[in-house]
């Protein structure tokens, strides 16, 4: 166990981060949060393609349980408009940390005798676009309210232009095409720490 530390510190470091910065707003459309959580890919793929996939899921599975400790932390703290993780928000974080990661495990190893680039960049926008679908979708969603009848979730239902500019659309549906563009962005400039990680550990795999 000991050898899958670094990855599961710099995942529960990931996750941490991302739960006290998603509280902060960074424009109209994202939270600070977007910026960090993204990199929980990153660590995956690292650890994937030092340890092996079953490292990855050891490290995913330890992400979940201080995702899931987060979760019942905000729960506990009153903001304006009630606790700062609802039922709805925490069961979206779970089912889709849970969903993407392991779905980039398997893409990641599918891919991973193709070129060095190919496995992490594929395996990350799938699973991040995948992560996306689930968290908005589920926690913001109208047709997903008897989750949580209490939450009300109409604010994220106000239709406005899409980022601002678009055809109307859900607030939620802007907010998640946000946080997706970003985790692109991400997926795309997260190639060079993972080629210079890989090259510097282990060479024969770069």
């Amino acid at each position: 166990m000991k050898r899958y530390l670094p990855g599961i510190l710099a995942m529960a470091a990931i996750v941490v981060a991302s739960n006290i910065l998603v509280q902060h707003l960074f424009g109209q459309w994202l939270t600070w949060g977007a910026f960090t959580y993204p990199f929980a890919f990153l660590v995956t793929d690292l650890t994937n393609r030092l340890q092996g996939a079953r490292a990855a899921r050891i490290v995913v599975s330890a992400g979940f349980v201080v995702g899931v400790i987060c979760s019942l932390i905000g729960s506990q703290i009153m903001g304006e408009f009630g606790p700062l993780v609802s039922f709805r928000v925490a069961l979206a974080s779970g089912l889709a940390f849970l969903a993407a990661q392991m779905t980039d495990i398997t893409i990641f190893n599918r891919l991973r005798a193709a070129g060095w680039w190919k496995a992490p960049l594929v395996s990350t926008l799938i699973g991040a676009s995948l992560d996306t679908a689930i968290f908005f979708t589920v926690a913001f969603a109208a047709g997903l309210s008897w989750l949580e009848p209490g939450n009300d979730v109409a604010w994220a239902n106000e239709m406005l232009p899409l980022l601002g500019a678009g055809p109307m659309a859900p607030l939620w549906v802007s907010l998640g095409l946000a946080d997706w563009l970003v985790k692109l962005a991400l997926a795309i400039t997260a190639l060079i720490p993972f080629r210079a990680v890989v090259t510097k550990l282990s060479p024969r795999l770069a």
